[in-house]
């Protein structure tokens, strides 16, 4: 009997445990991802930015990983908030989800280049008309178990509106 309440315990604090380190969820699954997208280029276009589209899905460890990275890190959201429009675009890659949601996944890829040849998440630097300016490949921004503030912010920076208008 000792034996089983002590596993009992032990799988309650595994539980307990797994539970304080789950990450946030962040994408929408409801939203038509095409349209806000077009919301996001508008909003980018008024205020000077450009859209940095992170696709992936809530199924995405990685790309949970990387949401919180950049909540957490002051220096990387700093250069986020004043230089992007930061979105998180949902993308389901399973084919059981119906003709519907497949053919929007289509159109998806096919606005954003065709992204998830990289994995995910995968991030999409779209300037303020929409149009695709660099694919990021996120496994370049790993470090360990998370991801590196140095390679992190050198792919931020380097696509900010006024680095790329410097290259013109």
């Amino acid at each position: 009997m000792k034996k089983v309440l002590t596993l009992a315990l032990a799988a309650l604090l595994s539980l307990a445990a797994g539970a304080q380190t789950a990450l946030k969820k962040v994408y929408d699954e409801t939203i038509d991802p095409m349209a806000q997208i077009d919301e996001a280029v508008a909003k980018a276009s008024a205020g000077g930015k450009f859209v940095v589209c992170q696709v992936g899905g809530n199924w995405c460890p990685w790309c949970l990983r990387f949401a919180d990275f950049i909540t957490k890190d002051t220096a990387v959201s700093r250069v986020i908030d004043e230089n992007f429009v930061y979105i998180h675009v949902n993308y389901n890659p399973r084919k059981r989800e119906g003709e519907e949601k497949a053919r929007q996944a289509a159109a998806l890829m096919k606005r954003l280049n065709s992204p998830g040849r990289f994995g995910f998440p995968v991030f999409v630097v779209l300037d303020e008309k929409g149009r695709v300016l660099h694919t990021q490949d996120s496994s370049f921004l790993e470090e360990g178990e998370g991801y590196s503030q140095e390679k992190v912010l050198r792919f931020f920076r380097g696509w900010t509106p006024e680095a790329v208008r410097a290259d013109l």
